[in-house]
């Protein structure tokens, strides 16, 4: 396992409001088992998810996004160009339902290297509440 900085870049635009962005630096690790590169993180006050444990599983083109928390946060992505994915995203506030519809990942990681960056976008439902455009970029420093 090997210690890296993550700069993590989200924007979200719901119901063609104005974009907003969130962007920190957090500490984590990275490791390879079997062709898929993990990276693990603290989620910070920046994201709202205090005490959330993020895990990120990025093999190829795809991205598998685990989040496991103390606070009641507590889901699973996925997001694979084309590919439609529902889950339930646990809340302080109970269960919401979640649907990704992803339109990009971009996997520009450096496996001799280890650095690098990916880049996915994705649309996001809410229990069909709240419609979204998001972007997600992750660069390994």
């Amino acid at each position: 396992m090997r210690d890296i900085t993550l700069k993590i870049v989200g924007k979200q635009c719901f119901d063609n409001k104005e974009e907003e962005q969130m962007e920190f630096i957090t500490d984590g690790q990275l490791y390879v088992r079997n062709g898929s590169v993990y990276m693990i993180y603290d989620e910070s006050e920046v994201s709202g998810m205090v005490g959330c444990k993020t895990t990120l599983k990025v093999k190829g083109d795809s991205v598998k996004m685990r989040r496991i928390g103390q606070v009641g946060f507590n889901t699973e992505l996925y997001f694979e160009k084309g590919k439609r994915f529902s889950s339930t995203y646990d809340t302080p506030y109970g269960p919401m339902d979640v649907e990704v519809l992803t339109s990009r990942v971009e996997n520009n990681l450096n496996m001799e290297e280890l650095k690098g960056n990916i880049d996915i976008e994705y649309n996001v439902s809410l229990e069909g509440m709240a419609e979204g455009k998001n972007r997600l970029t992750i660069d390994v420093m």
